[in-house]
């Protein structure tokens, strides 16, 4: 019995390093290839390096996902195309090693500054901002909106308004009691069919970034908190990836037309926050 066992694990342990080995001598034929050592001599054309996410006491600033050849994809259709094409390259996404997907108890105050782009928000407590919804779908312009839940409950009619903007909770009844927060992102995640992704705070409050960080939300503090002129204020203060605050006020809808062609005037686009803070290279 005892020989007959012994028999079984040499087998066994022969059978993996014969795989092991089979596996090594493929490798290093492959490696040898003059099509690979072309493709390899190519990485620093096509491999971009991640960059982490930035922290910085309670703050976050998102990361940015990198590039790199997919070398045994790229040779393997290139083997069978009989030659190296540099057409048939394939790229991987490199994702960063400290991603602001790994952290809700901090604010976010931008996106990543490679990014050319900046995201407009808008709070809804006590009034849709109709004429405002309507100058950024005359300018094709896709904002983010986060809308009190009580006033949620009332109007949600006005969510055929926003169809194509992004929607987000700002509070309830401008507080932060868990129970009706989570039940007003529950109803507001069955009308927009897709999950909430962020809370809002003007500056560092405790409340929202401890309520916001148990339920998986980001809490987002904005680069650019319009005050009082919304054009001269965007021209003092705008830059790469910027989160800008505006509000439903007499001004902005006077000005908003102006400011939204100012931005691009200047070769920014104007994105949501899901956009503006994704970390997908391609974003």
């Amino acid at each position: 019995m005892l020989k007959k066992l012994i028999r079984v694990i040499l087998i066994l342990l022969l059978s993996v390093f014969s795989f092991y080995y089979t596996n090594k001598s493929i490798e290093l034929v492959r490696e040898q290839d003059p099509i690979m050592k072309t493709i390899r001599s190519t990485s620093d054309k096509y491999n971009i390096q991640a960059v982490n996410a930035e922290i910085k006491d309670n703050t976050i600033i998102p990361g940015i996902s990198g590039k790199e050849i997919n070398y045994v994809e790229s040779y393997t259709k290139m083997k069978q195309y009989g030659m190296y094409n540099e057409i048939m390259t394939t790229l991987k996404d490199v994702e960063p090693t400290i991603s602001v997907d790994d952290y809700y108890d901090k604010y976010i105050i931008s996106g990543n500054k490679i990014k050319r782009s900046v995201a407009l928000v808008f709070k809804i407590e006590q009034t849709t901002p109709k004429e405002i919804i309507n100058i950024l779908n005359k300018n094709k312009i896709s904002s983010t909106f986060f809308i009190d839940g009580e006033y949620l409950e009332n109007n949600s009619k006005d969510i055929t308004l926003m169809t194509n903007h992004e929607l987000e909770l700002l509070s309830y009844n401008k507080g932060y009691d868990e129970i009706y927060f989570s039940s007003s992102k529950d109803y507001l995640e069955s009308l927009t069919n897709r999950k909430l992704k962020y809370c809002y705070s003007d500056y560092d409050k405790e409340e929202v970034i401890n309520l916001c960080q148990k339920l998986k939300l980001h809490t987002i503090v904005p680069t650019i908190n319009i005050k009082n002129s919304l054009l001269k204020e965007v021209k003092e203060q705008l830059s790469n990836s910027a989160i800008i605050s505006i509000p439903n006020s007499k001004n902005t809808k006077q000005e908003l037309d102006t400011t939204i062609k100012y931005i691009k005037s200047r070769g920014y686009t104007i994105e949501t926050l899901e956009d503006l803070l994704n970390e997908n290279l391609e974003k």
